[in-house]
């Protein structure tokens, strides 16, 4: 078993989840880390300028202690969306899949609403149920697409919109 931290939440395919707050988590970066720090907080300001769809950057940060980079980001409680209508779950989605496309349009995709398969987790770790609707976290692979030219960012879109479907049929099933 990996080694557990003081308010951790969870632990990503390369990123602990620490509680810093009722308010606050931070998505902590030790050492070498597939992604980074700065690139995820760049994406999620351009995100958070947008819509209110992915969860909210807050700040960057050291933990001098840990010796841990952190990204500093708003605190989500999810909900278990079974507790929920169908009629209710359908709007749900409805807002998510306009604010996506809105984010689209923009110039951003997100890139991670399903989990690769060969990935621990739940198929849709990154899709939170809130008290303010779904949300996304995680915008470590998102891109843009003044940074990855037209034909990536259509083809990460594409793959976006199948993962999305998948979602919806997913999301009402259960």
């Amino acid at each position: 078993m990996a080694e557990r931290y003081d308010n951790q939440l969870s632990y990503g395919a390369n990123n602990l989840v620490v509680a810093l707050s009722a308010t606050e988590v931070a998505k902590v970066f030790r050492g070498d880390t597939r992604s980074d720090i700065g690139s995820e907080a760049e994406k999620l300001k351009v995100a958070n300028g947008i819509n209110e769809l992915l969860v909210h950057f807050i700040r960057l940060d050291y933990d001098d202690e840990k010796d841990w980079d952190m990204l500093i980001l708003e605190r989500l409680y999810p909900l278990d969306f079974r507790s929920l209508e169908i009629s209710i779950r359908e709007l749900f989605l409805d807002v998510f899949e306009d604010e996506l496309r809105t984010l689209h349009q923009a110039g951003f995709v997100h890139r991670d609403i399903r989990r690769p398969s060969d990935q621990t987790g739940e198929r849709y770790d990154n899709v939170f149920l809130t008290d303010r609707g779904l949300r996304l976290i995680d915008a470590g692979i998102s891109a843009l697409k003044e940074q990855v030219g037209d034909k990536l960012f259509g083809k990460y879109r594409e793959v976006e919109e199948r993962g999305m479907a998948e979602f919806r049929a997913y999301f009402l099933s259960r």
